[in-house]
């Protein structure tokens, strides 16, 4: 027998997939001392250079200039100069092979704070009005030690209360007021902590830093859907990542272990770790457990994976029943026609989080399709590189994007599912997007400049999506005490009602205040309002008594939403108002620059003594 066959046996195939990070010796030879000091100060000089400019622009922001295009609007040239920089300073990081992982890290965690960071450190108050809902959410279950009783519409958070009875042990214990104080900084925190399951995912395909670098590069570049608030779908996301990587990183095709290590299957520890992440996950969303089995069954595909994801996919899947047949039943047998329906009209489902543009806002039509442009290159660069690195059909990664198409099919989630399942396939197809563009040969400075424009056109179209709509996420400090008069000063039972959702802080005490949400109720109750706000507004109100009257709070945020989205015509709070000032039985008691409050008592009701 031939002595190197002997002496290759059993040894596993060469990672095809890894270039090597050192320069060979004529590479090394044909590159002068001058050029490589060059490029070196420039990947150092870059980032420390762009972060000083991104934080002097932010001095100069005028917020009450933010209309159709949001934050997009009101940004000074500074801050466009910084992230350009970043961006520069990034490509020439990655065509140098002798970066150190540490740069990487500090341009990535750059990025993450110059895009998350930046409403954080503008805003006087919390960002978006569905954080605000949760942030009530937990001071609720602080208040009854536990599930909220009798809330209607709100009792889903105690069917998956996870998230909810997690902040709030948090909040007991450290002894703060409330969670709004560090809900304020989830989405940068959040993110930074999001790379970790991230590296490791990209890690277990590969070695090779520049696509890894890359790969966490391209998917803060296009994560623009925006669920990285205070909510339970942020932190699923987190532990749905970290479960995928943990997965990816046990299968035989780990780059981050011996091939004899990977076939051995789970150990007991890493085992259970994941179990117990599963039932976190399970008790804290109902969407993302669905995304988790689907991608574990994607996994299983492969014959040689079943040894590891069969296990993890069998707990997923028993956890979820378990779940949702006992803590969860009473929201799954109301809602179950629902979705048996959803299944008959597949088609429906895929296009309803695109429809009803035609009444939006001019800009909000553009921010739309722009997000839409950026998805369909993220898929379709995505689909080159299955096709021109043959090496990535071995990996699991194209099935992780393919994972969320048969959950978004099977059901619309309000209108959302579409981009949720861009959301959930984003991690795997940043690194197939990475593998396309950063496997780099030879001329990698010529690359670099070649690759930079793309990478501008990423960062452009996330910021139409993430910063585009932020007239309507921002709320001044007048939103929030109008919303506090309300909550903290009306009596018990008091019906409280608002145009739209976005009015800060107006769940607070929401299991002692019935609400009503005009632009969500049936399309005939929103077609009177818009012929008459008034007579639109009378039946949802006409109970209100001396002892519960109801309370209509109108604020700029919600004529922003208005605009913006279309729900309701543009003009609907103004022509309310106006009619609420002239009608008798309606009464301001409070009003400052951003927000009016009035209260109506029915003087036809029975008064009680």
């Amino acid at each position: 027998m031939d002595k190197r066959s002997t002496l290759t046996k059993g040894r596993s195939a060469p990672d095809t997939s890894v270039e090597t990070l050192r320069p060979s010796a004529s590479a090394a030879t044909s590159q002068s001392p001058r050029r490589t000091t060059a490029r070196q100060w420039a990947a150092r000089g870059a980032l420390p250079l762009a972060l000083i400019l991104w934080l002097a622009s932010l001095r100069s922001v005028n917020l009450a200039g933010m209309n159709d295009y949001g934050l997009l609007q009101v940004l000074p040239v500074l801050f466009w100069i910084g992230l350009g920089l970043l961006a520069v300073g990034f490509c020439a990081a990655l065509s140098d092979r002798r970066t150190s992982t540490g740069w990487f890290a500090a341009y990535v965690l750059g990025l993450i704070a110059v895009l998350h960071a930046t409403p954080t450190l503008l805003y006087p108050t919390l960002r978006y009005g569905w954080a605000w809902k949760h942030v009530a959410v937990v001071d609720a279950m602080v208040r009854n030690g536990g599930n909220v009783p009798g809330v209607e519409k709100l009792d889903v958070y105690d069917q998956w209360p996870g998230f909810f009875h997690l902040n709030a042990f948090l909040v007991q214990v450290t002894g703060l007021e409330s969670s709004l104080g560090y809900a304020v900084w989830v989405p940068p925190v959040l993110n930074a902590l999001l790379l970790a399951p991230l590296l490791l995912l990209f890690r277990s395909v590969t070695r090779d830093r520049r696509l890894i670098w890359g790969a966490a590069w391209v998917y803060y570049s296009c994560s623009w859907v925006g669920q990285d608030y205070f909510a339970p779908q942020a932190f699923a996301f987190l532990l749905f990542v970290t479960v995928i990587a943990v997965v990816m990183d046990q299968l035989p095709s780990s780059k981050r272990r011996a091939p004899a290590e990977a076939s051995r299957g789970w150990p007991a520890g890493r085992l259970v770790t994941v179990v117990l992440i599963q039932a976190v996950i399970v008790c804290s969303h109902p969407l993302t457990p669905l995304m988790m089995i689907s991608a574990l069954a994607a996994l299983s595909l492969v014959r040689r994976n079943r040894r590891v994801a069969l296990p993890v996919l069998g707990s997923a899947v028993l956890l979820t029943v378990v779940w949702d047949a006992t803590i969860a039943r009473p929201y799954v047998s109301v809602h179950l026609n629902d979705f048996i329906g959803a299944l008959r009209e597949p088609d429906a489902n895929v296009v309803s989080g695109l429809a009803a543009l035609g009444s939006a806002a001019p800009g909000q039509v553009q921010v739309s399709w722009i997000d839409r442009g950026l998805s369909a290159a993220v898929f379709l660069m995505a689909a080159l590189a299955v096709l021109l690195r043959p090496w990535i059909r071995r990996t699991g990664m194209w099935l992780l994007v393919l994972a969320p198409l048969p959950i978004l099919v099977a059901n619309s989630y309000g209108g959302e599912m579409i981009f949720r399942a861009y959301l959930f396939a984003l991690p795997a197809a940043a690194f197939l997007v990475s593998a396309l563009l950063f496997r780099w040969g030879r001329r990698p400075r010529l690359r670099a400049v070649v690759l930079l424009p793309l990478l501008l056109a990423m960062l452009g179209g996330l910021l139409f999506g993430y910063y585009g709509k932020e007239a309507a996420n921002y709320f001044t400090r007048d939103e929030v005490a109008a919303a506090r008069f309300i909550t903290a000063t009306t009596p018990p039972g008091s019906l409280i009602v608002s145009l739209t959702a976005d009015v800060p802080g107006l769940e607070m005490n929401y299991d002692k205040h019935p609400r009503i949400q005009l632009d969500e109720q049936d399309i005939k109750d929103r077609r009177r309002l818009v012929r008459n706000p008034l007579e639109g507004l009378e039946p949802f109100i006409e109970g209100a008594t001396v002892r519960q009257p109801a309370y209509i709070v109108l604020s700029r945020a919600q004529a922003a939403a208005c605009y913006l989205n279309g729900t309701l015509p543009a003009d609907t709070m103004r022509r309310l108002e106006s009619a609420m000032a002239q009608t008798w039985g309606f009464v301001r008691v409070y009003d400052n620059k951003d927000a009016v409050v009035y209260r109506y008592q029915n003087p036809d009701a029975r008064q009680e003594p």
